[in-house]
């Protein structure tokens, strides 16, 4: 048994801990609207009565969590797939899903579901404080094997909080004790982009007491790449970041559980998840020849690679792309019902937002949401 007693303030729940606090959240008055979504046919109580029969985490995870997710899919989804299941069967439990970042809670729970479908034990997942805003989520969140990512702290908190959350997902690995996801960024892409921060790889870093290319084998990264057909807050994010262009963008108030919310509900139309290869002993071994920030560098390269190749384009993206640049370059790759489907709903998008927006620039950035994940496809087949 791995102790864990000094990463308590960031580690998930215990059995006991996830049990005691699912049953007093029982009662909140959320769940019931939340028993109406998951199960639609049962009485509003159903979600109560299931929450005080939890006695552990797997308990939530299964008779909860995964029949969350499967409504999710089974009601905002057209086509739901992936690949690369063998990556994880062949990894026996000890890796670290490096994945994009395209919706708060979609990307790592799709990502357990379709573990938990394959028999592989669902991984811990690394989310920010930040969302952390009342008792109420803590206990869900923390119940469902969240990794807490402290946020907004001092440069000095948060190079100890770094530290220590390397040093708790090393040992979490190498222990075989679970699996880790980690988004490839902090907070989600929002203009489309899927690339990986240098310092989350440097963070990864701190916890190794070996060589440069022994630290990061014995994590086994293994890139993840999920693509919405719609991107999920796809308004949302063009309205952020064109605020963001003028002035610091200041979140208000539950405006995170309000994006929650929105992804869950949105329409996905068809949804892809891909799993890649893990980063091999010969790609850690270039990396490590080279010097300083260049190791870290090379690491990022491998892990967009694989990402960026394993995102699934969509017709929206195709549309988006020709929209965007006035070409007809992926025309083949659509119908103009598909186009015409396309600019309606980004219209209709745009309307929602405060008419002193910019209507042109808006849409702008709406579609470079869409048109940008073709443009790194372009991009790494120049630089690969």
């Amino acid at each position: 048994m791995v102790d864990l007693s000094e990463f308590e303030d960031i580690c998930p729940y215990t059995d006991e801990e996830a049990a005691n606090a699912l049953h007093k959240v029982a009662s909140h008055p959320y769940i019931a609207a939340g028993s109406k979504f998951i199960f639609p046919d049962e009485s509003p109580d159903f979600l109560s009565k299931l929450l005080l029969q939890v006695n552990s985490i797997n308990d939530f995870q299964i008779m909860v969590m995964s029949k969350l997710v499967e409504r999710v899919i089974a009601t905002t989804v057209k086509n739901f797939s992936y690949d690369g299941v063998s990556n994880l069967v062949e990894s026996k439990g000890k890796f670290l899903a490096m994945s994009n970042h395209r919706d708060i809670i979609l990307d790592p729970a799709i990502s357990n579901l379709v573990m938990f479908r394959n028999g592989i034990m669902m991984s811990e997942i690394a989310v920010g404080s930040n969302l952390i805003t009342n008792d109420f989520i803590e206990a869900l969140i923390r119940s469902n094997r969240m990794v807490k990512v402290v946020r907004g702290i001092t440069a000095r908190e948060l190079y100890l909080s770094s530290r220590k959350l390397s040093e708790y997902i090393r040992l979490t690995i190498t222990s075989g004790n679970s699996s880790i996801w980690l988004a490839q960024r902090q907070g989600r892409t929002k203009d489309g982009l899927d690339l990986t921060e240098q310092g989350l790889l440097k963070m990864l870093d701190m916890s190794g007491t070996k060589s440069f290319n022994e630290n990061f084998a014995e994590l086994n990264i293994i890139p993840f790449s999920i693509s919405y057909e719609f991107e999920p807050c796809d308004i949302m994010k063009a309205r952020e970041m064109m605020i963001s262009r003028r002035e610091k963008y200041v979140k208000q108030p539950g405006e995170d559980w309000a994006s929650i919310m929105y992804g869950i509900n949105q329409w996905k139309g068809n949804v892809h998840l891909n799993i890649g290869k893990p980063l091999s002993e010969q790609e850690l071994a270039v990396a490590a020849m080279c010097d300083k920030n260049d190791r870290y560098q090379n690491i990022r390269h491998f892990v967009d690679l694989r990402v960026i190749d394993g995102y699934r384009l969509w017709n929206n993206n195709f549309i988006a792309y020709d929209l965007r640049n006035h070409t007809y370059k992926y025309s083949d790759r659509y119908t103009a019902e598909d186009k015409e489907a396309f600019v309606t709903y980004m219209e209709k998008q745009l309307d929602t937002v405060e008419k002193e927006l910019n209507r042109d620039e808006l849409r702008s950035i709406f579609l470079d949401i869409y048109a940008n994940p073709i443009v790194s496809k372009q991009m790494l087949s120049m630089t690969f």
